[in-house]
């Protein structure tokens, strides 16, 4: 074989690893980031105080808190009961108590079990994935949203949720 040829080969074989080691670099440096959260002057939410319940009739959800003020916040009025209203086929919101804090952004994509903060007092709870232009602040997340469409139907509906 050519050197010329083997310099190539050995040229690309060590932009692959390079590229291979700068993605993993990256992937173990998000890692560390959630690591860094129990470091003293950090946030840091622990794994029970992060978990939540939300009940459709029969059918109970885990949830997962997001770790910021507006999670918090609405961590603080459970055990709450809302009636929520249905809206286009992909969402059931509702009017909160009060107001909570808000960081808001565009997630882009909303997925099948995100509990969002839409404004600073409405409630939402995502049954099916789709992109969207508005605005959230997210409060948390439903562990395992299989079956969650079915349990919220098609109309309004009442939903508990607890801590227990």
């Amino acid at each position: 074989m050519p050197m010329s040829s083997r310099r190539t080969r050995g040229l690309r074989t060590l932009r692959g690893l390079s590229l291979l080691v700068g993605l993993l670099v990256l992937g173990c440096g998000e890692a560390g980031q959630h690591a860094t959260s129990d470091l003293p002057g950090t946030a840091s939410v622990k794994p029970e105080e992060s978990r939540m319940w939300m009940t459709v009739g029969e059918h109970r959800f885990a949830i997962t808190l997001a770790d910021n003020a507006a999670a918090r916040a609405f961590a603080t009025l459970l055990p709450l009961t809302l009636d929520m209203a249905e809206l286009n086929g992909n969402e059931k919101h509702g009017d909160l108590p009060k107001t909570l804090p808000t960081n808001a952004s565009r997630p882009g994509t909303i997925r099948n079990g995100d509990l969002m903060l839409y404004g600073s007092d409405t409630l939402v709870v995502f049954y099916l994935t789709f992109d969207s232009p508005y605005s959230y602040t997210r409060l948390g997340r439903v562990d395992d949203p299989a079956g969650l469409a079915l349990a919220l139907g098609r109309r309004g509906v009442r939903i508990l949720f607890s801590r227990d």
